[in-house]
């Protein structure tokens, strides 16, 4: 089922618009392919600053993706509302029973287009290992990781091999971790380079 793609509001135009600007002047380019279809959960790491997101806007605007990430549900309340939306956020309720996996599970569902990006640390700052979320989302979704990065030693960014989640965590890591091995962040010194927390072997 595909999902009606709203107009984006004025403020939200000027405010991307601005965005798009300084990703720009700072001389990014894009790569990689996006696979088909167009549902998967993107791993966006290493995530180490602020910087990332007008980043994400302007790489997803040059490789022609509509991005999609999750909030909670009070950020979509007057005025915040349309700029949420416009720019791919998608409401989730965290109170009581109501399960973040099942919930994304069941947009991929209604959906014939979504590209959920999801941050694994979760924060800006080293946290020694990464959330396991946007694993278990994919596995309930059926659908492929594909490894987003940002690459600041070079100014490139954009969208890695997709990977089909095993069921076996620790061993689809060591194929992602293979992966970031050489990619630069903003702020190395915050980048997670053990995703599990786990000692290697």
């Amino acid at each position: 089922m595909s999902l009606r793609i709203r107009k984006p509001s004025l403020l939200s135009r000027i405010l991307r618009r601005g965005a798009l600007r300084l990703y720009k002047m700072q001389g990014w380019k894009a790569i990689g392919e996006v696979p088909e279809p167009r549902r998967f959960v993107i791993v966006a790491a290493p995530h180490t600053s602020n910087w990332d997101f007008p980043n994400l806007l302007g790489l997803a605007e040059d490789l022609g993706i509509r991005p999609h990430f999750m909030a909670k549900q009070s950020l979509f309340r007057w005025p915040y509302r349309n700029f949420m939306l416009d720019v791919g956020g998608v409401p989730v309720d965290r109170k009581g029973a109501n399960n973040v996996v099942d919930q994304m599970a069941a947009e991929f569902a209604k959906r014939d287009e979504f590209m959920l990006t999801i941050a694994p640390e979760g924060t800006r700052s080293n946290v020694g290992k990464w959330k396991t979320g946007f694993y278990h989302i994919a596995v309930a979704a059926k659908v492929p990781l594909v490894l987003g990065m940002m690459n600041y030693g070079n100014k490139t960014g954009g969208l890695g091999p997709a990977i089909m989640p095993t069921g076996d965590y620790e061993a689809d890591m060591e194929k992602l971790m293979a992966y970031y091995k050489d990619v630069v962040p903003r702020h190395p010194d915050r980048m997670v380079k053990n995703i599990t927390g786990k000692e290697s072997k």
